[in-house]
């Protein structure tokens, strides 16, 4: 563990030393210069491009420079007249550099369009890529579409190679070891992501997908909710030309797939279009054992089988009204279903012989999921640069569907057939679901170095659980009868209003600051109709944050940052459906839970040199009332039937370090990736628990382009188990290797991959301790795994400009497959 910690630091060291570099002096003057900084290829704005101010050639001696905004946009002010030259760049673009001559007023610069790093311009014509890992300062972008690895895959697989991101074998995410987060994609809210996302996570083609954002500390502008951050899936956009496209197919031991997608852009009307569908497939094991502190013993095995199938489509329409006037609309929808098999052979050795059982259980679940959304948008510009306002409508519809069918066949080890079972069960049930959202923003500048950020949004959410459950035994019932007390018919309605303000100031050339907060105020109601109950009630919350930014020099820069996150439960956590399908356990939601508060401090540091980029980050994250998963033995006597549901019972603190780079230590070879160090605290008055520990994980990606349009790539990810608050996690080992060919003059691309190539499954191992009972279990992942996949690309690709997205980020979901089981 030594060498490994000081080879890790020495490599962020060299890094660090490469990108070094001196800081302008200080001009001074009455003149000033703007412009904006766009990316050739997507004529998106390049966030933090380094602007430096130079004498006329040949001198290059910087007189003054600074980073331009999110929006692309800088100024330089207190500039003395007459001729100079302006040089911009970034990591993975190439520089430009244009001859300006200052007056002593203001001068607009115009347009600086950066080249991707080694493309190459023929007249309209840009070939390049991006790395495939960028640090900003306050984001990590992990380009898909730069990873061969990904190709024929989900967006499970994506996810899996993103920095800071881990994803166990059954599709569960955590960000910086934790499951609170917000998924969003293109920046707007997927209510099927919120209440499912292991399953929707699989209904998202690779190939659609353009980046993962990774934002630990986000701004007052976003929803409170997330308490780790947030990851943002971007989604690939259509051209702003001719006609164009895409097809692709894939097929392998564990998915396979068909996407396509068409656009095109005429002078004021842009379309965009894509549909896949496809399917994962493949076995399963698993073990329980679990041990009373009477002696009592339950060992629980199971081998079986999952399969599920996913669609997707997307239709988007760009409008231009006029030069500063635009309006978007677009229209998606995704939907999944599956089943999974398993026989569980059950044998319990209960302290009193008398009470010993054996049986076997073969049960099939079953799941489904649809989510389809539309969303309005208008923007409007005004003649004062970055000054922007729009107005935006979301509805959606989301549902889900879950159920069981179960044959019991008692003092038995094998499955004798659906006659000879002692006792079947059935349940079915379903997630009714819809949101409605409107939201306005106004950026409003103030000079040069000052900009005001306001809005309001509010969102009307509706959803619910209706479930029931029907039983037969053998010689007792000739069919199914409804079974009392387990039917359920639960409605809950969450509605949330919101107004933030951030303001923006730039004190001189090194320092911006930013200060805002948001105010939220939450009215919740529920009905419960088995039991003829309801409730209702609302509160307020104040969510302030802030971060102040130091620019050491050009490409060097140090980030301070807090804010104050709410999580409010999802329907997984609240739906009091009792699934009793195994009856050793029993698994339910809690509908009076109370929503999370977390306040995050981090400090990061940032460079951006030739050699490469760099990102240090220490952080400490304290939630209080924190919502755990806990596991109870509600009656004593019985140590081997536990109760699983959630509760507002513990304080977390995360104390994190992180260090993320990106290198090329030779022309055609990109390296990317870093350590994470937690120490983790956890504690539970209510559960007389304390317990503290460390962890850590690896995550490293590496990327080789070959003669004649070769490329090969590898990935791999491992960490440690991780104290939780009853127990401990598992540990994560999982690497692919990948290899590309492009031809037919760069419009095809076939793409071998493999995952975990030299070990057939890992063994997920996790343990719970109660002072009633331990329990281990073990989940085989089988990741060895083979893809192949072709997708071929006509007509001529540039991307549209980026048109501005609701981001509902506010409740926290869960990943179960069976909405509140």
């Amino acid at each position: 563990m030594q060498r490994y910690l000081l080879f890790c630091l020495l490599a962020c060291s060299a890094l660090f030393s490469t990108a070094r570099a001196q800081a302008p002096a200080a001009p001074t003057g009455t003149g000033s210069l703007t412009g904006i900084v766009l990316d050739s290829l997507k004529k998106e704005p390049v966030p933090y491009a380094t602007v430096v101010l130079l004498p006329p050639a040949p001198n290059d001696k910087p007189i003054t420079g600074v980073a331009a905004d999110d929006n692309g946009r800088f100024a330089l002010t207190k500039l003395a007249p007459g001729p100079a030259r302006l040089r911009v760049s970034y990591v993975g673009y190439g520089t430009q550099t244009k001859d300006v001559t200052i007056t002593a007023g203001a001068t607009d610069a115009g347009t600086f369009r950066l080249p991707v790093a080694g493309t190459a311009l023929a007249e309209a014509v840009v070939i390049g890529t991006k790395p495939v890992v960028e640090v900003k300062p306050d984001r990590i972008v992990y380009n898909a579409d730069q990873d061969v690895t990904n190709a024929g895959g989900t967006a499970s697989d994506v996810l899996r190679k993103a920095p800071l991101l881990a994803v166990d074998g059954d599709g569960n995410v955590k960000m910086r070891g934790s499951s609170n987060f917000k998924v969003l994609v293109n920046n707007k809210p997927s209510p099927t992501l919120a209440s499912n996302l292991a399953e929707a996570l699989k209904g998202i083609p690779a190939e659609q997908i353009q980046s993962v954002e990774i934002i630990t500390t986000p701004p007052a502008k976003y929803d409170g909710e997330g308490t780790a951050g947030i990851i943002n899936i971007v989604l690939k956009k259509g051209s702003t030309q001719k006609l164009n496209g895409r097809v692709s197919a894939s097929g392998g031991n564990r998915n396979s797939n068909l996407n396509a997608s068409l656009n095109f852009k005429t002078k004021k009307l842009g379309f965009t279009s894509s549909g896949g569908t496809g399917g994962w497939y493949g076995p399963n094991e698993s073990s329980r054992e679990r041990t009373g502190q009477d002696g009592s013993r339950l060992t629980q095995t199971g081998a079986g089988n999952y399969g599920g199938r996913w669609y997707y489509g997307s239709v988007g329409l760009d409008y231009d009204l006029s030069e500063k006037q635009s309006l978007s609309l677009a229209t998606s929808l995704n939907g999944y279903g599956g089943q999974d098999y398993s026989s569980l052979l059950y044998n319990q050795q209960a302290a009193d012989p008398a009470n010993n059982r054996l049986f076997t259980r073969s049960t099939t679940g079953r799941f489904s999921g649809f989510n389809g959304e539309m969303t309005g948008t208008y923007t409007k510009t005004f003649a004062l640069p970055r000054k922007e306002w729009s107005v935006l409508g979301q509805y959606a519809d989301n549902s889900g569907t879950f159920g069981y069918d179960f044959d019991e066949f008692r003092n038995s080890y094998v499955d004798t057939g659906h006659g000879l079972a002692d006792y079947r069960e059935r349940s079915r049930g379903r997630n009714p679901g819809n949101e409605t959202t409107l939201q306005t923003d106004l950026v409003q500048p103030f000079g040069e170095n000052q900009t005001l950020e306001t809005g309001l949004k509010s969102i009307w959410r509706r959803t619910g659980s209706v479930a029931s459950v029907t039983g037969l035994t053998r010689g007792l019932t000739p069919d199914y009868v409804p079974l009392a007390g387990r039917d359920t018919d639960f409605s809950y309605d969450q509605n949330v209003q919101a107004a933030y303000a951030t303001y923006t100031a730039k004190l001189g050339k090194k320092l911006t600051l930013s200060a805002g907060s948001r105010l939220e105020r939450t009215a919740l109601s529920a009905r419960f109709r088995t039991t003829d109950t309801d409730f209702q009630r609302s509160y307020l919350t104040l969510l302030p944050n802030g971060n102040a930014q130091y620019a050491l020099s050009e490409s060097n820069s140090l980030r301070l940052a807090y804010s104050r996150r709410i999580t409010r439960p999802y329907i997984d956590y609240l739906n009091p459906f009792v699934d009793r399908s195994d009856p050793n356990n029993v698994v339910y939601g809690n509908p009076d839970l109370d929503p999370e508060l977390t306040d995050s401090y981090e400090l990061s540091y940032n460079t951006n040199g030739k050699a490469g980029s760099l990102n240090i980050s220490g952080s400490v994250r304290r939630t209080g009332n924190a919502i755990e998963s806990i596991r109870l033995t509600p009656d004593p006597s019985r140590p081997t039937v536990t109760e699983q549901t959630y509760r507002n019972v513990a304080a977390n603190t995360f104390y994190q370090l992180n260090f993320y780079g990106s290198a090329k230590p030779a022309e055609g070879w990109d390296i990317s990736g870093g350590p994470d160090f937690q120490y983790i605290v956890r504690r539970s008055p209510a559960l007389g628990i304390e317990r503290s520990g460390f962890t850590a994980g690896l995550n490293f990606n590496t990327s080789y382009k070959l003669p004649k349009k070769y490329t090969l790539q590898g990935f791999v990810y491992s960490s440690l188990p991780s104290p939780e608050l009853q127990g401990r996690g598992a540990a994560n080992l999982y690497y692919q290797l990948g290899a590309k060919k492009t031809f037919l003059h760069d419009k095809a691309d076939l793409v071998l991959n493999f995952g975990s190539p030299f070990n057939n499954y890992w063994v997920y191992r996790s343990t719970t301790t109660t002072p009633t009972f331990g329990e281990v279990n073990e989940n085989k992942a089988f990741q060895r795994s083979f893809r192949i996949s072709f997708a071929y690309r006509f007509g001529t690709e540039q991307q549209g400009k980026q048109r501005k997205s609701i981001s509902n980020d506010d409740v926290k979901g869960g990943g179960s497959k069976q909405g509140g089981q």
